[in-house]
This record gives C-alpha cells, structure tokens and sequence, in this order.
C-alpha cells in the first residue's frame, strides 16, 4: 500500500480512483502548520529559528496521515506543484518524521500540472526528491513576511492609532495606489483644442479628417492651446479648397496573445467578466481540481499559479487540432506558435493555464458547472485556441488632404483600418482598460487628385485630463511589471487592501481612504526603502535567486534585517508630534487644500488664531485647532474645509414638528451626524438626541424628512402574534437590525427599518430563534430513528465529512459505503457505545463520551500571506525536502547546509 498526500479532499478522491487499490490518497487541507502569530516565532537572535504550529484541525488530519504510514509501504507527496505545495510536502514529512512513523520506508515528490488520469499516472513514473532551494526560497519569503508584519505594525499601532498593518508586499501595493492619487489631485489640466472636418468624396461617401500641419508647422494633438489659434484654422478651412494629396496602404498584421499566465487571467477576467481577482482565483481552483461532467469528476483546467506562458507540445497539437475542426484550414497557420515569458523575475516552470483537454468544449460540459465557472473556463479556452490560431490581416490607409487658399496650406489627416482577414479575431479579442479605437474606423476609396466636399468645420476644447485610478486588473499589471510579488499573492494582497480599509472600489476603480494614505506617507516619511518598489523586486529577484540554489537564504535574511531592525530602533523612540509633522507635510495639500481668497489654508477658520493640524484620536486621524480646548473645532480628515459636515458649517435642515426643535446636520471626529435640538432648547443638563448616518447615505442627500425618520427610531413594528410583545426596528452599532423580548435579528437594509411589517418581521425572528436552536452551522437531521433507552433523541445527520449518527454530544460517523436511509435503531445505538466507550447496555454512555473542544483561535499576522484555495491553505509555513533530502535547518544552524539536502526545521 502506497500512501499518497494531496491538499484538498477534492483532489483526493479524483486521484485515488486514477491509483486504484494500491494507494490511500489522504488530504493536508492545505497547510499543516503555521507560524503563530506571536513575538518570537522568529528569532532573528538564534539565526531566524522558526518555531511551528500545529493547530488542532491539522493535527486531526496528520495522525490520519501518520496512522496510515503504518501500514504503507511508501509515502508519495502529491501537493500542488509550486513553492506552497512543496511547502506542504515538507511541512507534512518533517511531522511524520518526528512521529516516528516513516522508519526507513521510501519518500518521494511527484507533481502534476492537471488533475487527469493521464497526467497523474504520468507523475507517477517521475517521483522526485523534495526541491531543497525551493523551500528555503520559501522559508526565507515567510520569514520577512512575518518579520515586516510583527516588527513593523505594532509601531504604526503606536504611532498612528487607527492603523490596522503593515505588509512587505502589501504596503508597496498601497503605495502605488495611493502615489495615483496624489498624481491625480496634484495634475494641472491644460487646455488644448481639437479641429475635426467632416468631409466627403466625390461619391458622397463621409468620413472625419483631423488638422495635421498648418502654415508649414505640424500641429500634434495638444498643439493647438487656445481659442483663438483654433478659429483662425477653422476660419482658414471654411474659406480653403480640398483636395487629395496622398493615399497610402499598409499591410498590418495583429498576432495573437500568449494563453493565460495568473496575472492576465485575473485582469481579463475582472475586465471581462467583473470577477475580483480573489474570485477568479476561487472559481479556477474549482475548475482544476474537478468537475462534475456526465457523473465524473474531471479536472478541466492546469494549475492556475504560473508565469509561464508556454504549454505542452502534445496541448498544442490538439489546439490545431480543434482549430482545423472547428474553423477550418485558413485559421491554422502552418507551424505551431511558441511563447516566452517576458513578466521581470519570472520564475514558474510549469505550464500556462489552459484546459486539460482542448476538445472539451465550452458548450459541451457548460452543464456540469455553475454559471461563473462555465464563463471563466470559456474564457480560458478561447484564449487558449487563439494562441494557436492565425494573425489577422489589417490594411491601415493614410490620406492626407491638402488645404490651400491665398498662398497659404494646411493638411488634415484621416486614418482608419480595413481588415482583410479577422484570423484570431474570430474568437478572441483581449479587452483593454484604456483604448482608443479611432485607426479601426473604415475610410471610402480615394484617388490622389480627388476634390473633396466640406461639410462642417468643428473646433472642440478640450483639457488634458489626469492619469487613471487603477483598477485592480491595472494594479495586477502594474505590479507585475515591477516585479512585486507573486501570482499567488495578488489576490490575497488585493483583499488585504480591502479588509484593513486602506481602499475601497468605486466603479471598479481603486480609491485610497484617509487611513490608507496615512499609512503610506507614514511609511514614506521613516520607512521609505521598505516602500520603495526597486527595493521590493531586487528582494523578489533574491528569493527567485534562493531557489534556483545561488543565495543562501540565511544571508538574504541577515542582510535584510541588519537594516530593517536599525530603521525600527530609529522610530521607536519619536514622539508622536514629530510623526505628525511629516505626515501635515506630506500630506498638506490633501489635508490643507488651497483657500480661494488666498489665505494660509492652515489658519483656523473659527477662532483665527490657531493653526490647523492632523490630530491623533482612538479611531484615528482628524484635522483641529491648535487652540484646543478654547477652539473646538474639528472636521474629518479628508473634508474640505466649509464642505459638508464641517463644526464650523452645520446644516440646519429644518424643524421637528413633534418638538419644535432644530434638526442640525453636524459633523464630529467619528463622522457626519444628526442633531435634535440644542443646550439653548433642551436646557441644562438635558443631552440632545444624536443619531450617525448609517452606512450608504451621504450627508448631501439628507434632507429633513430622512432626518426626522432617522432620528425616530427605534420604530415600533407591531405586536408579536404568539407573545403579544412589541416587536420593533432601530438602527445599531452593527447595522439595521429588529428587536423582539430582548432577541435581536439583522434586516438587510436601513431603507427595511423604515418598511419592514409584521409578517417579515415575525419571519426574521423565526429565523434567528431557529438558526440559534440548532447552533451555528448544525446540520440538518437527515432521520430520526426515536429515543435512545437514557432519553434523548438519535438522528442522522450530514455533516462536513459524511452522514454521522448523533445522540447528545455523541458523534458517531457511518462507515464508508453505509446508506444513512437503511441505519437501524440497533445499529445506532452499536455506534453510539462504541464511541463512548462501552456496551450497549450500559448506562450513562452520553455522559463518559469526550466533549469536543472548540479548536483554538489563533490570531493571524498582518504580513503577507499566499491566497487561499478551496480548501483553503493556512498563511503560508516552511516546506521542505524529502525522507532523506532537504536544505538549510531552520534552526540555530550557523552555517547553510549544502542544496539538495533535506530541510528541518526547528524544533
């Protein structure tokens, strides 16, 4: 018996049924250990020992493993075939072998780069050792990912209260957002005019020409700066005689783009398709470890983390294969295309992501998928065929047309493209962010000589406008260009942007927030080698050098913090007004924007006197006086000064009719509010009535009737049915929400508190009263099969991992193969002892069964992480070598042990 180790239960039983009897396919469920999150779990001190973490899932899953090895012959580990999957493998080798359980059996590493049975048994007849470079590449990666997360975020915590983290890739990331939009609020437009001729031929065919040189000097697109430079064209164009002064024809050809690397298909499919890069991600990772199709699990696509562009020779003779079926001779060229990666520190080695079999198509397996998987795999095979297909054939046409009145000329110019041959184009054009599509327009035939009709003369002005907000799509791009992480942290970078609230997605754009953009001028002003982007790829390129066996990984690691940890000492010790000092300077012209009379934007604008600064609270930054507490004015950071919500400019939206009093919109260091009277109204002592305005409503659209409806709340619904008590709806810290006999269940909406009746209202809290029964997340009873002779009931459930009978606390799992319809009382109750320990007959079974314990949480580190799958890995830990070959200890080990020689880590 041959014991196989995958990562995801998916992958496992696909892959046993490929093995058949021989083998015991197990799965790691991604990552077996971690590095806690906590000080010390790398110590830089005992030269970066790292100290690993089981938690109890994993433990679970790695006695199965242990177990099995008992009685197998040999360990085969089958984990996914890049850096993270021969970390699994090492991390799974290193606790067998301190179980004890491996003795002198055999250790061998196979990969493949799609989950199909040729595939598999092909990776079979190829084991190798465990790649030794390749895990000290990653040990080194998660060593500074950890070190950056757990040594630089707790001083942001410190000296930037509402900072969540800092990252080595995730900060660089931000970075780049955050530059855009200084570029963007700091551009200056230029005015510039453009001058179109609608014209036609002799024919009466129409076409547009653009003015390209006038009086002898060539005139670009941004040449023509102002108004009266462009009437005295068009003036000169009205009254000038048109003729055709050139006609030139170019053949073009347009060739088709490489198949999907992990960065382009994570932009076409967020171009194309909407999907955020994480979903695309998820969806992939379906796709290749199987799918349904006629009642077999089939793996549809390679591996979906690669730079690499090529795929195998026998892929793309069956790629022509299906062009020659499906389009015809004309579309397949007559030798086969081949890619090369051009991404900077490119280092995969593995296949570009295309289908497993070409001869799928979309159409034909579009029913055994969801609707997202089904658009993605389309994608991907479209892509795939193109690569393979013939260039298309463009003719792009040049006339110039000579304008001439009283001694004086001028030219415009029309371009446009004919195609002649649509060749890849049949089935797949790449989508561009940005594209101007003028050239694509057709222009009528045209002899030189040819008279030319004026139609109208048209001047436009324009204003040149700022560089784009990225889109993630843009940043994947960006990012790759750079050479900044990986292809599987993309994703997980782009989310932890997300989650830490340092961006947010506006119309697919990317906007930095206030607390974003103080993370990065923070960085920039004590940390900016960290953040600098040549920086972060020379320390990519180190790594990529670590596993091709050219660095040791060590020194990588000594270097880098000798450096780091000096920089850390040297902001430790400043105080937190020299912190806002260089943040009011780098930020000055976000945080103070110019006034329009002139006047210095950093006066107060209440008392006169005090200076404006950035101040440090509990939930963050706002801007105040310097005369605080005499002047208590405040805004939110990020508020233009008289803008909404400003101390010193509240909006009185009118009054309350139950109460007379004012309704004012305010606004405070936490955000924009409404306010129900005043001190002067209420008296002394008497507090006004406050409500925030909830998520989604901006204070521009406030008028007074939501206001009076806001500050209303709690609502009364109406009265429970069954307990006669009020039922009523209100607004809270964590959203909408409606209360019944102190039960509280969410609503989805602020606009349903305002709308929610009765019957909803008495559903909702059905609802949670039941979810709550049940316990969260319990699973259904499938049967129940009565009482058990102690009392209680016995049913059978379905659970995680199979149909389990469940008696109390008692948990016993139906053998493999069993049908849960066909489990007798006696059966049961066979099960139910067994797991607790004892006979049938004896009593009190329930209460010697073991508790299950809640597996413990552990807190993760803000440093960047490999993006999970399904299932999903844990934040990357150290791989290594195989039974008897690995590299470098991780341990206190002064020197690297030789490559090729199995790595352990430290105890």
């Amino acid at each position: 018996m041959n014991v196989v180790v995958v990562e995801s239960p998916a992958k496992a039983k696909t892959i046993n049924k490929y093995l058949g009897r021989d083998y015991h396919v197990l799965a790691s469920y991604g990552h077996v250990r971690d590095l806690p999150a906590k000080d010390g779990s790398v110590d830089p001190e005992q030269d970066f020992l790292m100290s690993w973490e089981v938690d109890p899932k994993s433990q679970k899953r790695l006695n199965d493993i242990a177990a099995a090895m008992k009685d197998a012959d040999r360990l085969i580990l089958a984990t996914d075939p890049d850096r993270e999957g021969e970390a699994i493998s090492w991390h799974v080798l290193e606790v067998l072998q301190k179980k004890r359980v491996l003795k002198d059996k055999p250790v061998e590493r196979v990969v493949f780069n799609a989950i199909t049975k040729q595939s598999v048994l092909e990776a079979m007849k190829h084991p190798r050792q465990i790649d030794g470079p390749l895990v000290e590449a990653y040990l080194a990666r998660r060593a500074l990912d950890y070190l950056v997360g757990f040594t630089l975020s707790p001083v942001l915590w410190r000296k930037l209260p509402g900072a969540r983290s800092a990252g080595r890739v995730q900060s660089v990331a931000l970075r780049l957002v955050c530059d855009r939009e200084t570029e963007i609020e700091s551009f200056d437009p230029q005015e510039y005019w453009s001058i179109i001729a609608a014209l036609a031929t002799a024919a009466g065919d129409g076409f547009e020409a653009r003015i390209a040189e006038f009086d002898g000097r060539k005139l670009a697109r941004l040449d023509v700066k102002t108004e009266a430079q462009a009437s005295e064209i068009k003036a000169f164009l009205e009254a000038a005689a048109l003729a055709v002064a050139s006609v030139e024809a170019k053949p073009q050809k347009r060739n088709p783009y490489a198949p999907f690397t992990t960065s382009t298909l994570q932009q076409e499919a967020s171009r194309k398709l909407g999907f955020s890069a994480s979903r695309t991600m998820q969806v992939a990772q379906r796709l290749y470890e199987g799918v349904d199709i006629g009642g077999e699990t089939v793996g549809l696509i390679t591996y979906m983390r690669t730079d690499g562009v090529q795929i195998a020779p026998e892929a793309v003779a069956a790629t022509r294969k299906v062009i020659a079926a499906e389009y015809g001779d004309r579309y397949l060229p007559e030798k086969p295309r081949f890619y090369s990666t051009k991404a900077k520190n490119a280092q995969e080695a593995h296949e570009a992501i295309r289908p497993t079999e070409l001869s799928r198509l979309p159409k034909h397996v579009a029913r055994g998928m969801d609707p997202d998987q089904a658009r993605l795999y389309e994608l991907i095979w479209k892509r795939t065929v193109a690569s393979q297909m013939e260039s298309a054939d463009f003719e792009r046409t040049t006339v110039d047309i000579t304008a001439s009145t009283g001694g004086r000329k001028a030219t415009l110019r029309a371009t446009g493209s004919v195609m002649r041959f649509d060749g890849f184009l049949t089935l797949y054009t790449e989508t561009k962010d940005d594209e101007d599509d003028e050239e694509s327009r057709r222009l009528p035939a045209m002899q030189v000589g040819e008279t030319i009709r004026r139609d109208r003369i048209t001047t436009t002005q324009h204003f040149t406008e700022p560089p784009p907000r990225y889109t993630e799509a843009t940043l994947v791009k960006k990012m790759e260009e750079l050479g900044i992480g990986r292809p599987s942290t993309y994703a997980a970078t782009l989310t932890t942007l997300s989650d830490r609230g340092y961006v947010v997605v506006d119309k697919k754009r990317l906007v930095p927030e206030d607390k974003g953009r103080l993370v990065t001028s923070f960085l920039k002003s004590f940390f900016d080698r960290y953040v600098e982007f040549d920086f972060t790829a020379d320390l990519e390129e180190k790594l990529d050098r670590i596993s091709a066996g050219e660095l040791d990984w060590r020194e990588v690691l000594r270097e880098f913090w000798r450096d780091f940890s000096a920089a850390i000492a040297g902001v430790k010790d400043l105080r937190v007004s020299e912190v806002l000092d260089a943040l009011n300077e780098m930020l000055a012209a976000h945080v103070f924007p110019a006034r329009a009379d002139g006047s210095d934007p950093r006066i107060c604008p209440t008392c006169g006197s005090g200076k404006l600064s950035l101040k440090l609270g509990k939930y963050g930054a706002f801007v105040g006086c310097s005369n605080y507490p005499e002047c208590r004015y405040t805004r939110q950071l990020g508020t233009a000064e008289g803008g909404e919500g400003e101390e010193s400019g509240d909006r009185t939206l009118g009054q309350d009719p139950a109460t007379g009093f004012d309704i004012v919109l305010k606004s405070g260091r936490f955000g924009p509010y409404l306010q129900l009277g005043d001190v002067a109204q209420l008296g002394e002592g008497e507090k006004p009535k406050r409500s925030s305005l909830p998520k989604g409503w901006s204070p521009a659209t406030i008028d007074l009737a939501k206001a009076i409806a806001l500050l209303s709340l709690p609502r009364e619904v109406g009265t429970h049915p069954e307990t006669g008590k009020l039922i009523t709806a209100g607004l809270g810290r964590y959203g909408p929400f409606i209360q019944h006999d102190g039960a509280y269940a969410n609503l989805d909406s602020i606009e349903e508190v305002f709308e929610v009746g009765i019957n909803r209202a008495v559903a909702a809290i059905a609802e949670k009263k039941d979810k709550a029964g049940r316990g969260r997340g319990a699973p259904a009873a499938l049967k129940s099969l009565g009482d058990h002779p102690d009392g209680g009931a016995i049913t059978i459930r379905d659970g995680r991992y199979g149909a389990y009978v469940n008696w109390g606390k008692v948990n016993a799992t139906l053998p493999k193969g069993t049908d849960p319809a066909g489990v007798s009382v006696e059966q049961a109750l066979a099960m139910i002892a067994e797991k607790a320990g004892q006979s049938p007959s004896k009593k009190g079974a329930a209460k010697k069964a073991p508790a299950k314990k809640a597996p413990a949480k552990t807190a993760k580190a803000d440093g960047e992480t490999a993006p999970k799958k399904a299932p999903a890995r844990k934040p990357a830990a150290a791989k290594t070598g195989a039974a008897k070959a690995a590299t470098a200890k991780a341990t206190t080990t002064k020197k690297a042990a030789p490559k090729k020689v199995p790595v352990k880590a430290a105890e």
